[in-house]
């Protein structure tokens, strides 16, 4: 493999990014845009479905990007992998092998692939290592979506020994923010615990069920550091292995659940349904080789979620609900 040195981006160079009116794609679009990346692509789903591989190779034939994130998936909460897991199985695996092959006919120069921290084991020491991968079980409820995931993240190591290119890997943890996706039927857990706290204290609801027993414990990061924290990687890093994304802080469901109510202003009581499963019981990264490339994220966890809040009342009806 030809040694490369990791430095700036050039600005005026072509920018795929693939999924970029997704919650992380669209953090990165405009971070890229802020930081004068006057190129941008972007195609959404009804433009460009990057399940046909046909359109993949032809989109890339025609735009000819000299970097790619790919930040592009079918993306859910519990309940939603736990039903569907066939479709997020099924569809990650055509959606990146799509992209990175054009990707590779084309010799794209350099290119992000964005999995997720459910690749890591269900039972990983914590906090979680890049070296734990691949060894235990993963957790059942999303095992399908991690395994694509792993998929993507090998794909990418052997595009490195195979033709040298210098591709990469990020996993971040728990994102949320802007553009996050409030739909009761495949939401993640913070944008679900606002939409039902900020409903409750709109009826005047006395009191919320929550799912589980709420003391698993999971870090969460803003998107908006994520997105700077992806092209800080494109800028400084060149390694085989993925680098973990995050703050390398976690708190219980239970704290979260208590942030979020008082952040929507609600003051009525919480209950717990632990007939619905909890999921993991931990899932915290270790960010020691991020934060070693000289980067930390700078959104804290309450002011993010007030942010997030503010953003969900101002969107109204235009939220993914």
């Amino acid at each position: 493999m030809t040694e490369y040195t990791p430095g700036p981006l050039d600005r005026d160079a072509t920018v795929y990014v693939a999924g970029h009116r997704g919650l992380v794609g669209s953090a990165i679009w405009r971070h890229l845009d802020e930081q004068g990346f006057s190129r941008l692509v972007g195609r959404s789903s009804a433009e460009l479905d990057l399940r046909d591989r046909d359109a993949v190779f032809g989109f890339f034939a025609d735009t000819r990007p000299r970097y790619v994130v790919l930040a592009a998936a079918k993306v859910g909460g519990i309940l939603a992998n736990c039903t569907y897991p066939v479709d997020f199985l099924s569809e990650n695996l055509q959606i990146q092998t799509n992209v990175l092959d054009a990707a590779l006919q084309h010799e794209v120069e350099r290119v992000l692939f964005l999995g997720s921290s459910c690749i890591y084991p269900k039972l990983a020491p914590q906090p979680i290592k890049e070296e734990y991968l691949l060894t235990g079980h993963l957790e059942p409820t999303n095992d399908a979506y991690a395994i694509a995931k792993i998929a993507g993240i090998l794909h990418v190591q052997a595009v490195r020994r195979q033709y040298g290119l210098p591709w990469i890997s990020a996993m971040p943890t728990n994102l949320y923010g802007s553009g996050d996706n409030f739909s009761r039927e495949d939401s993640h857990v913070l944008p679900a615990l606002i939409r039902r706290y900020d409903q409750a204290r709109r009826t005047g609801a006395p009191s919320v069920t929550n799912w589980g027993s709420g003391t698993p414990r999971r870090e969460f990061l803003h998107v908006d550091d994520m997105a700077a924290a992806c092209l800080h990687l494109l800028e400084h890093f060149d390694g085989p292995t993925q680098v973990n994304v995050g703050t390398g802080q976690d708190l219980t469901i239970r704290d979260l659940a208590a942030l979020v109510a008082d952040a929507v202003g609600y003051d009525g009581e919480t209950h717990w349904d632990t007939s619905k499963p909890d999921g993991t019981p931990r899932k915290l990264l270790d960010v020691s080789q991020l934060t070693a490339s000289g980067w930390e994220p700078q959104v804290p966890l309450a002011e993010g979620v007030a942010r997030t809040v503010a953003w969900y009342r101002s969107h109204g009806e235009s939220i993914r609900q």
